[in-house]
C-alpha cells in the first residue's frame, strides 16, 4: 500500500514540528490510539485499536524516527502485531516546509505499508480506503489541536466519563456528545 498527501497547517514550521513530536498531541489525534510511550532514544511503543473492514484488532508496536533534520524532515520506521488480524510495517517519510505566509506550514507524508494475515485477505481496497480514512480524521484532529479548538482540548475529561466545565467553572451534569461520538 502506498499513500501520498499534502496538508496545509495553520501555525508556524516549528509549531508544527512541536506538535508532530509531542507524544500527548498524536495519541489524541490517532484514531483509535490508546498509547504512545517513549522506548528508547527516538523510538515509541504504541498501542491502538484499528478496524479494516470486517476486521477489528488492538495492534501493538513501535516506531522509530529516522533521518532526523528539525524542523524538516523525518522517517517513521513503524510495525506493529495484531494478533489474529495480522501485522503492518512501514514507514513514512514526512516534509515540513513553510506555506505562503508565515502563519502556515506545508505538511507532505509519502507512506508504505505492508500487511499480513487476515488484513491481506481483505483486500488492498479496503486496506487502502482505512488507511485514507484514518489519515484524514488524524489531520482533522491535528488541526483542531493546533488551533487550540475546545474539542480537542477537552478529550482527557470526557474520557474519564467527567463532563467539561461551563463558563462559570461549574462541571455539567453529563458527558460531552461530541467527545462520545469521536471515540468511535
Amino acid at each position: 500500500m502506498e499513500l501520498t498527501e499534502t496538508h496545509t497547517l495553520p501555525v508556524p514550521q516549528q509549531r508544527a514540528w512541536e506538535a508532530l513530536n509531542d507524544t500527548e498531541i498524536l495519541r489524541a489525534c490517532i484514531p483509535g490510539c490508546e498509547s504512545i510511550d517513549a522506548d528508547g532514544e527516538n523510538a515509541y511503543a504504541v498501542a491502538m485499536t484499528a478496524s479494516v473492514g470486517p476486521v477489528k484488532a488492538r495492534f501493538k508496536g513501535r516506531m522509530n524516527l529516522t533521518d532526523i533534520d528539525a524542523p524538516h524532515t523525518y522517517t517513521i520506521v513503524f510495525e506493529g502485531q495484531g494478533g489474529a488480524a495480522g501485522f503492518s510495517k512501514g514507514s513514512a517519510k514526512v516534509n515540513l516546509e513553510p506555506g505562503d505566509h508565515a502563519e502556515s506550514t506545508v505538511l507532505s507524508y509519502s507512506a508504505n505499508a505492508q500487511v499480513g494475515g487476515k488484513l491481506a485477505q481483505i483486500g488492498s481496497r479496503l486496506v487502502d480506503g482505512a488507511a485514507r480514512k484514518i489519515a484524514g480524521e488524524f489531520f482533522k484532529r491535528f488541526s483542531a489541536q493546533l488551533q487550540g479548538a475546545p474539542e480537542a482540548q477537552g478529550n482527557e475529561a470526557s474520557e474519564e466519563g467527567e463532563a467539561p466545565a461551563d463558563a462559570d467553572g461549574e462541571s455539567k451534569g453529563k458527558k460531552s456528545w461530541t467527545a462520545w461520538i469521536s471515540k468511535s
